[in-house]
């Protein structure tokens, strides 16, 4: 059987201007929306610091 997607949570995000600009030009390099990339940095930062919840089996 198909594991179901965990829903994802929403929440208020404030930054300065200048940094969710230059995260939105990011975003538009990469082929990827505002979310995406924000996503995708988080992610990213958290595998390297060894941050990743462990995976249920």
């Amino acid at each position: 059987m198909a594991k179901e997607k965990e829903a994802k949570k929403a929440f208020v995000l404030r930054m300065a201007p200048e940094q969710l600009e230059a995260l939105q030009k990011w975003a538009d390099d990469e082929f990827r929306s505002l979310n995406g990339q924000i996503e995708f940095l988080l992610h990213e930062a958290l595998k390297s610091k060894n941050r990743l919840p462990k995976e249920r089996s």
